[in-house]
């Protein structure tokens, strides 16, 4: 434990390059699609969302990138983030496995998300970028690029998922304290959000709605770009960090993973824990078991279709092939608004394709009901998107206790659930129920996939 903690406190060790998966898989990605020609993308048809570097970043095949000095110097104010071994947990479980977690809780925003913020940032505010627009569900993706925004001096608009936006106001605080301008998506100041709302007025919105909101505002002024905070591989790539640090700290223990446990929504976290590990056992190293958790109520990778998709309910973004429930479905309002999203990652679903990781669904309830177990354990309280991979480690360190085996468990605690304290009342006092998205619009949203030929 105390070799743990020299490494926690070490800012040396803090990864000098990102990793990218992309230049390991054994079959390239699909393409992405440009939505008028259906031909592949070019970085002049990007250009209006993103700066050069990104674009680059996301095309790019380099095994490693670089980490600029000036986000490093961002980074050590939280980073490298500590690597627990969850002891209390295995010992009130009965279990001869042991767990770990990497705790991500212990950056500014209190997530994972200002990993790849604080990346974007710098890039945007390198090409001369003066303003961000972006989307948030839960609100940590927000409040990191709000955050970000305030160290390299940038105006930042964030459209909240209005579900979350009436569910999370510390949340949305947290944004304005940081500077940026939070509203409730869908809006009236985009013509995505009007259009909506002129069918439904008292719409909840969801993450495709506020994508499209995001990107209409990016592409009307040329010092503002869209920042993204999940799904995109320069997004994921960003996040690596995170399994690079787990690495070389289950390393000092003398250890390695033989399951690895994350929550999807978009894949962000989930690509940051699991990569590099993924990556090292298609270079020749040792077979992981990796296992993604997602909502009941929103399955993208359970119940989707592995098909091309726009990542936005107002078809204004690039098609990527992905796992989708459909960019018009609108998932119910259950707590855990950063896994509300249509879709999946492209190379996370490209991966489930290729057999290379697995995928579970579970009810916000017994989620709801691992965070509890998980802080009367270990002492931290998790955001309701991190239940999601408390609850898929609780179940494998319990197959482990029934089959007698002491595997090794690592696990992405990616955000602290201080901003969630109502959820967890509303829990206690047996207010939350599992919700259920609704199977009929599930099916119409699937029929209405764009037509594209293999």
């Amino acid at each position: 434990m105390q070799d743990t903690i020299k490494y926690v406190l070490d800012e040396t060790r803090i990864p000098k390059f990102w990793y990218n998966i992309a230049a390991d898989l054994p079959v390239p990605p699909p393409p992405v699609l440009h939505p008028g020609t259906l031909q592949p993308v070019t970085a002049a048809d990007l250009a209006a969302l993103f700066p050069a570097e990104l674009i680059a970043q996301e095309a790019s095949t380099e095994r490693e990138i670089e980490i600029p000095e000036p986000i490093r110097d961002v980074y050590r104010q939280w980073r490298p983030s500590p690597l627990y071994r969850a002891r209390r947990l295995e010992q009130m479980l009965g279990t001869p496995a042991r767990i770990y977690y990497k705790y991500e809780g212990v950056s500014p925003a209190g997530s994972h998300k200002p990993n790849t913020a604080v990346a974007q940032a710098f890039y945007n505010k390198q090409a001369g970028i003066k303003r961000l627009a972006t989307e948030t569900g839960a609100g940590q993706w927000g409040s990191s690029l709000a955050f970000a925004g305030a160290v390299f001096g940038l105006e930042v608009r964030v459209f909240m998922v209005r579900v979350s936006y009436e569910q999370k106001p510390y949340r949305r605080a947290l944004m304005e304290a940081y500077g940026a301008r939070c509203v409730a998506s869908p809006s009236d100041e985009t013509a995505s959000g009007r259009a909506v709302l002129a069918s439904n007025a008292r719409h909840p919105g969801s993450l495709g709605i506020a994508i499209s909101e995001a990107v209409e505002l990016a592409v009307q002024r040329e010092d503002t770009k869209y920042a993204l905070g999940s799904v995109l591989n320069h997004v994921l790539l960003h996040q690596t960090v995170v399994g690079k640090e787990a690495l070389a700290q289950l390393m000092m223990a003398d250890d390695y993973p033989d399951v690895i446990v994350a929550c999807t929504g978009g894949g962000s976290n989930f690509a940051g824990i699991a990569f590099p590990f993924i990556g090292a056992q298609l270079r020749g190293g040792r077979k992981v078991r990796v296992v993604a958790v997602e909502p009941a109520a929103c399955p993208s990778l359970t119940r989707g279709k592995y098909a091309y998709d726009f990542g936005d309910t107002g078809r204004l973004t690039p098609l990527t092939k992905m796992h989708t429930l459909g960019s018009s479905f609108t998932p119910p309002g259950f707590h855990a608004g950063g896994l509300r999203y249509h879709g999946m990652a492209p190379l996370v679903s490209h991966l489930k394709e290729l057999g290379l990781i697995e995928a579970i669904a579970c009810s916000q309830l017994e989620c709801f009901e691992a965070g509890l177990r998980f802080a009367r354990a270990e002492g931290i309280v998790p955001a309701p998107e991190a239940n999601h991979a408390v609850r898929g480690a609780i179940k494998e360190a319990l197959r482990c206790k029934i089959e007698g085996k002491a595997e090794t468990i690592l696990f992405n605690l990616c955000g602290h659930g201080h901003f969630d304290m109502q959820a967890y009342i509303d829990h206690l006092g047996g207010k939350l129920t599992d919700q259920s998205y609704d199977e009929a619009e599930l099916a119409m949203a699937l029929a209405g996939l764009p037509a594209v030929s293999a």
